[in-house]
């Protein structure tokens, strides 16, 4: 090697150590000045969701520490992750799609950053899935309305770093499809293709420890118009009635310990008549019909029993609705994005019964119609 070689190589070795040196330094500065770290720390987590991952900027400790994985679960640990409403939301007029979260404990709402995906998209063609302790959302398929093609995707939205990010694609193309959370994983079901009238009867499964996707058995039939719901280890996949009912639904049952399907029974999909919610291990449907009375499935007798106590309060509660449960709670969003609250109960006589409030959204959201909403804790 040239002298000037070497004096080149030891300038670069100088240069590169000086940066490390500094960024070293930047890292160490103390989080908080004339605090010890343990103590500074403890004040991070105190933070609340969303102005967590706006701190961030303020300094590089600041930074390494928050998106730590230590940091997250130590606010789990003191139950600092309290439950938050997050919103699809879709504009009547424009079709401009925005997620909102809404904080339960003050009403207060703010919103998230723009999702990643095309412009040009059919709001209704994504399904919606979540981890909710884990504060992940997980948005699935859809469809370009520009082109009117299926899409593969797959965006997470983790509320600790408050951003949207792009997973590995689906194998499978896919818009309309239902989707579900099995034990940490998220299944994407059947949907329609490319081609007009086709419907996927494709299962697919996610798993976002390690961003890689695995084959499950196919659905028994093409459906349309899906509702879903998971119950301990099984996806209930359902038409639904839709009106005028012209003919009867059908369904399926996966049951994710045997990577099997069956037929739904006779009782749970004929007493389907809404959208549908699980609350403790227990599904509810909120019907789509008359004053919209809430059911709940009663499994040992394939049977559904209407839930008593108040109605939903329909007069500031319009269509089209979005649910979702957490802590003996259900939420239904509306047009307007007006937020129903029930508390479920039971009765000494065994009867479950509900008991609601409403919490009407601000005036700007009157153009807004939810789409999809999930609990999930930050």
């Amino acid at each position: 090697m040239s002298v000037s070689q070497s004096s080149a190589a030891s300038s670069s070795t100088s240069s590169s150590s000086k940066r490390e040196s500094e960024e070293d330094k930047k890292n160490s500065q103390p989080l908080i000045p004339g605090l010890p770290e343990e103590i500074a720390e403890l004040c991070l987590t105190y933070l609340p969701y969303p102005h967590i991952a706006f701190v961030r900027s303020v300094s590089a400790s600041w930074n390494r520490v928050i998106i730590s994985p230590a940091f997250s679960l130590y606010r789990k640990s003191l139950s600092l992750c309290l439950p938050y409403l997050f919103v699809f939301a879709v504009h009547k007029s424009t079709a401009m799609i925005q997620w909102q979260a809404m904080d339960l404990r003050s009403g207060r709402w703010f919103v998230l950053p723009p999702m990643p995906c095309p412009k040009a998209v059919c709001p209704p063609s994504f399904a919606c899935s979540s981890i909710p302790r884990q504060g992940k959302i997980f948005v699935v398929g859809g469809m370009r309305s520009d082109t009117e093609t299926p899409m593969r995707s797959i965006i997470i939205y983790r509320t600790l770093a408050n951003k949207w990010s792009l997973a590995s694609p689906m194998p499978t193309a896919r818009s309309f499809c239902a989707s579900g959370n099995i034990n940490g994983k998220i299944v994407a079901v059947g949907g329609s293709g490319s081609n007009v009238g086709e419907s996927i009867t494709a299962v697919e499964c996610y798993d976002p420890e390690n961003d890689t996707w695995m084959e499950l058995s196919n659905l028994p039939l093409g459906l349309a118009r899906y509702d879903s719901a998971v119950v301990g280890h099984k996806m209930y996949v359902t038409e639904g009635w839709t009106w005028p009912f012209l003919f009867s639904p059908r369904g399926a049952v996966y049951d994710s310990q045997r990577d099997t399907w069956q037929m739904m029974s006779d009782g749970m999909k004929e007493g389907w008549t809404g959208i549908s919610v699980v609350l403790d291990g227990r599904l509810f449907v909120i019907s789509e019909h008359g004053d919209c009375p809430m059911k709940l499935y009663i499994p040992e007798s394939d049977t559904w029993q209407y839930v008593g106590g108040d109605k939903l309060p329909r007069g500031l509660m319009q269509r089209p609705f979005a649910v979702s449960g957490a802590e003996g709670r259900i939420f239904v969003v509306s047009c307007g994005l007006n937020v129903a609250i029930g508390r479920i109960y039971d009765e000494a006589d065994g009867k479950c019964c509900a008991e609601w409030e409403v919490v009407c959204a601000p005036e700007a959201f009157k153009e807004f119609a939810p789409s999809n909403c999930q609990v999930v804790y930050a």
